[in-house]
């Protein structure tokens, strides 16, 4: 049967619901697959990783360990050389094989949302994830990616990348605008931020200047920004449709070692793990 444990590794990470996801999907699909979670931090990631035997297949990384599972990757997928992150790991086979799911997470969801192109995009501010939004953003066509954040300089790296990408992209200070219209928002501060209403009522800014807001958050909603969105009549989703679109990714890689190679009745196992999120 090969190898059949899987694990999600985070810190903290008892609030994960990729269990729940996984666990909904491998039911559909008929494999006996175990996936469970593991606390894991920086410092303990080398050691923990070279304590797997042969029977573990894969592993879902999330805060902060996509940065330490990029340099463990002996080959990763073009979405993880730009962004220098992997959140998941291919154990099997003669070397590890890294990828970033989240990247396509974002673009799916988006599209199940009716975005598929966004010309004129901004992102909320600048850690990890919005590396990782800056390159779902250009493969949805941007070309001009205004960044709001707190910290200018905190913005350079994902200038220089948005060169590589063909996309301009310029510093916003998060401050109470103005703001121009943008066709698609991407808020990927953390949930428990802190953020003055009045700010966000000026990245809303009505009129649809905004556009919709994908508010990468799914365990704190409604958000001071979903709620500004709400206020300027104005449509708003959580972090929840990247999280279950990344997951089917995920199981691609882990089925088949292939992000691109769709799942038998993918569409149904969607449907099982759609209904586990909402369950979990």
């Amino acid at each position: 049967m090969g190898p059949d444990r899987l694990e999600v590794w985070g810190d903290p990470i008892s609030h994960s619901l990729s269990p729940a996801l996984h666990a909904a999907a491998y039911r559909r699909l008929g494999r006996g697959w175990c996936y469970g979670r593991r606390r894991v931090d920086e410092a303990s990631f080398p050691r923990e990783l070279a304590s797997l035997d042969a029977s573990y297949r894969g592993l879902s990384l999330t805060m902060p360990l996509k940065g330490v599972a990029h340099a463990a990757a002996a080959t990763r997928d073009d979405r993880a050389e730009l962004t220098g992150a992997v959140n998941t790991l291919l154990l099997t086979g003669p070397e590890r094989r890294g990828f970033n799911t989240d990247v396509g997470g974002i673009v799916r969801a988006l599209a199940e949302e009716g975005v598929t192109e966004a010309e004129r995009a901004r992102i909320v501010g600048a850690g990890a994830t919005a590396t990782s939004a800056l390159v779902a953003l250009a493969e949805m066509g941007a070309r001009d990616v205004e960044v709001a954040a707190r910290r200018p300089e905190a913005v350079v790296p994902l200038v220089a990348l948005g060169e590589r990408l063909n996309v301009v992209v310029h510093a916003a200070p998060l401050a109470a605008g103005p703001f121009g219209p943008r066709d698609v928002t991407i808020a990927t501060l953390p949930g428990d931020a802190p953020l003055d209403p009045a700010v966000a009522d000026a990245l809303a800014g009505g009129e649809h200047a905004g556009g919709l807001l994908m508010d990468v958050v799914y365990g704190h909603w409604p958000t001071v920004l979903s709620s500004a969105w709400e206020r300027a009549g104005l449509r708003a989703v959580s972090g929840a449709g990247m999280l279950l679109h990344q997951a089917v990714l995920q199981i691609r890689v882990f089925s088949t070692g292939d992000v691109h190679a769709p799942l038998p009745d993918e569409d149904d196992v969607l449907a099982e793990m759609r209904r586990a999120l909402v369950g979990g």
